[in-house]
């Protein structure tokens, strides 16, 4: 029998990696990103794990990934909203741009591939849609104006979705990361802080995995994480 598909976007070194990684051990792994050597890197290491180069905020790119996805490997019946576009600085500080760009990776991204892969899900009674996503979701901090409210649209929108999708047999949940995650810029940055501190990669990955395997009659929409030593 084929395996199922899961389609990954934001597929990175940190998160996105982990998540690949841990969704290989059972699925056909379609990883977006728009690091095609990168991409490659992991592709090469991973049992039965593609990759698709695409940038997420390209609606009409992101369709035709989509189109090749479902030619080489089959229909998904697992997506993963990873890609997060972000900014640091205030209101007065960040260009409208930004927030725009943003705004067309973590959600109408999101969007986009609701619209593309949600219909075989309903026709097939079944499948998964996890958005990963941090406390900028729930609430806007001074410095996060070009990245908080992208974040709070896409868990809104993410909200809608599981409210009609639900009733069909499709799951859908928005994850939330209230940590800094274990990864080689954050540690650089931070050296003085003990492993306890960070979040890592596999241990997220782990619970996407959970969300996405949870039984039907104790679904998860809004999920939190947290590291044992985090203030909240």
């Amino acid at each position: 029998m084929p395996k199922e598909v899961c389609l990954i976007t934001g597929v990175g070194p940190g998160t996105g990696a982990a998540l690949a990684r841990r969704f290989a051990q059972g699925y056909s792994v379609a990883m977006l990103a728009r690091n095609r050597e990168r991409l490659d890197e992991l592709a090469g290491e991973l049992p039965d794990a593609h990759a698709f180069a695409c940038d997420v905020s390209d609606a009409s790119a992101l369709t035709q990934s989509v189109e090749q996805i479902r030619g080489d490997l089959g229909e998904p019946s697992v997506l993963i909203h990873n890609a997060v576009g972000g900014a640091f600085g205030d209101f007065l500080a960040i260009e409208a741009e930004v927030l725009q760009r943003n705004f067309q990776i973590n959600t109408m991204a999101l969007l986009h591939l609701g619209k593309l892969l949600a219909p075989a899900m309903i026709e097939a009674g079944r499948g998964a849609i996890v958005c990963t996503g941090n406390t900028s979701a729930y609430r806007g901090k001074a410095n996060f104006a070009g990245f908080a409210p992208t974040k709070a649209a896409q868990r809104i929108l993410a909200e809608s979705m599981a409210r009609t999708l639900g009733p069909k047999g499709v799951h859908v949940a928005y994850l939330a990361i209230d940590a800094v995650i274990d990864v080689p810029w954050t540690r650089k940055a931070m050296p003085e802080r003990p492993d306890e501190f960070f979040c890592k990669p596999a241990d997220i990955a782990s619970e996407v995995w959970h969300l996405v395997h949870q039984p039907r009659s104790a679904w998860t929409f809004d999920a939190q994480i947290r590291p044992d030593r985090e203030t909240w």
